[in-house]
């Protein structure tokens, strides 16, 4: 247990931020499984919307990718990888379109 105030701050703190990141890596999840589903959509019933709908979830994960890993939430190797992941279900959806 903590003995002096700055100690217990710190304990404070860091619980905080432990909260903050949980919610953040949360909605980066939810995001990423709302572009793969978006991918998988697109695969199946290929339209003009559907397109436009996975652009705009694309692009909503890689910003928050980006913020995660700006803030620390995520080290930029882990982010990198991430986008990668996506930058390849949306490669992979725009090519089964064209076959």
């Amino acid at each position: 247990m903590a003995n002096n105030n700055s100690a217990k701050k710190r304990i404070q703190i860091a619980e905080r931020n432990r909260l903050e990141n949980k919610s953040y890596r949360s909605a980066l999840r939810t995001l990423m499984k709302r572009s793969f589903s978006a991918c998988g959509f697109y695969q199946d019933k290929p339209s003009d919307e559907a397109k436009e709908g996975l652009q705009k979830s694309i692009n909503e994960a890689f910003s928050k990718i980006d913020k995660a890993v700006k803030r620390g939430v995520l080290h930029r190797n882990n982010g990198a990888n991430q986008k990668s992941r996506l930058s390849s279900a949306l490669k992979k959806a725009l090519e089964s379109k064209g076959a």
